[in-house]
């Protein structure tokens, strides 16, 4: 795989990747769920390069094929280089997880050291449709928050909360209406 920019993969060879790598079916239809869902919202931002929110969002549980550990976005990250996957691609993997984790916040996770914050547009909408996604069904923000509290997560359950804010004031809708 050429890591060009714009060398995205297209839908099929993403899933093919997702295949090949073993991931579960179950692990397949949810991110099919979550990518109808971030092309959707990407469609509200002028912006938003399409291809790239299609490929991050099929690719973005790739780790999932190894575990199913919060470290499933470092693991997915390794695989993506692995394969030669587009840099913004490996982004998209590795920051997508509860609205993004701060480096203090990874440490007590076991994670590596770093900062996993979405930075990108493309990489906040695939963050964010991962969060109204439940399995392979699409939830509502209150939904998302509430597991998140029901699990004692309540500043991930606020970041999720910050971001469904700030992406639907910048694409002039409630997400929860998409």
């Amino acid at each position: 795989m050429n890591a060009e920019s714009n060398n995205y993969p297209d839908r099929d060879e993403c899933l093919r990747i997702l295949r090949e790598q073993g991931c579960p079916e179950r692990v397949i239809n949810h991110v099919l769920t979550v990518t109808e869902l971030a092309i959707k919202i990407a469609a509200r931002f002028p912006d938003a390069n399409l291809k790239l929110v299609e490929a991050g969002g099929l690719l973005h549980d790739i780790g999932r094929a190894k575990t199913h550990d919060v470290d499933h976005a470092v693991v997915g990250g390794e695989l993506a280089r692995e394969l030669g996957l587009p840099e913004e691609i490996i982004a998209i993997i590795e920051r997508h997880i509860c609205a993004g984790i701060k480096k203090g916040d990874a440490v007590e996770l076991g994670l590596p050291v770093r900062d996993y914050i979405p930075q990108t547009l493309e990489e906040r909408i695939i963050a964010h449709a991962d969060n109204l996604v439940e399995d392979n069904k699409r939830v509502q923000i209150q939904r998302s928050i509430q597991i998140l509290q029901d699990k004692g997560l309540p500043k991930v359950a606020e970041r999720v909360r910050q971001l469904h804010l700030e992406l639907s004031e910048e694409a002039g809708i409630d997400l929860d209406d998409i």
